[in-house]
């Protein structure tokens, strides 16, 4: 099960025989959970770093009326949940994580992730500047993030979005799926998909199957 990992940014530049040497080193486990079985609760310590091995994970948070929110699904082998919440001054979680299907988790202990073990493994040196990097990426998704949503209009969002993620050839490189596009702008599906299509019809892109090419890139700058 531990060839699932190879794809982890965490483990990103090992090889399976590192990951596995990486895993006996830290005390880690891989844990099977059934579905609607909880990962960690609200008032738990934040003293294990989750990654995902197969099926998938709901983030949630209750509302006051004890309505379930999903805040999000993490359901790609190798993603890390629950992070954020072993470098910040928290002593408990403020979500919870619960098996959307029958799920597989490792869990490595926080101390791995603080100190260098008492081997010295390359591996964990690698394991600790990948981690680093890891949030890093994150702080620059939601910086990013914050600066698309906080637009005024759709298509504002939309453009601001196309304008970061586009090459010097036009094209639009987002690893999204439309779906998770609808997500991360923060609007339905629908709405996103006929702003598209407007967009598309006053020449502003064009839309080729997957791919989104910006047709005229001095309108869409004046838009912003």
């Amino acid at each position: 099960m531990t060839e699932k990992l190879t794809s982890s940014p965490l483990f990103k530049g090992m090889s399976l025989c590192d990951i596995e040497s990486c895993l006996r080193c830290s005390g880690s486990d891989i844990v099977a959970y059934e579905k609607d079985e909880h990962i960690f609760m609200l008032q738990d310590e934040p003293n294990k770093l989750y990654i995902l091995v197969e099926g998938a994970i709901n983030i949630c948070r209750d509302s006051m009326e004890g309505k379930r929110n999903i805040i999000t699904t993490i359901y790609k082998a190798g993603d890390l949940f629950g992070e954020v919440f072993l470098f910040i001054e928290k002593k408990s979680y403020e979500n919870y994580a619960v098996a959307a299907t029958k799920a597989a988790v490792l869990k490595m202990p926080k101390e791995y992730l603080y100190n260098n073990c008492q081997r010295n493994c390359g591996f964990h040196t690698l394991l600790i500047s990948n981690m680093l990097s890891i949030l890093a990426n994150k702080a620059y998704y939601l910086n990013q993030k914050l600066n698309i949503v906080s637009s005024q209009t759709l298509r504002e969002k939309i453009c601001k979005l196309l304008i970061s993620n586009c090459s010097r050839e036009g094209e639009v490189i987002i690893k999204m799926t439309r779906e998770e596009l609808a997500d991360f702008l923060n609007v339905a599906r629908p709405s996103l998909s006929r702003e598209l299509m407007k967009m598309q019809d006053e020449g502003l892109i064009e839309i080729v199957k997957k791919k989104i090419f910006i047709k005229d890139i001095k309108k869409i700058q004046n838009i912003l």
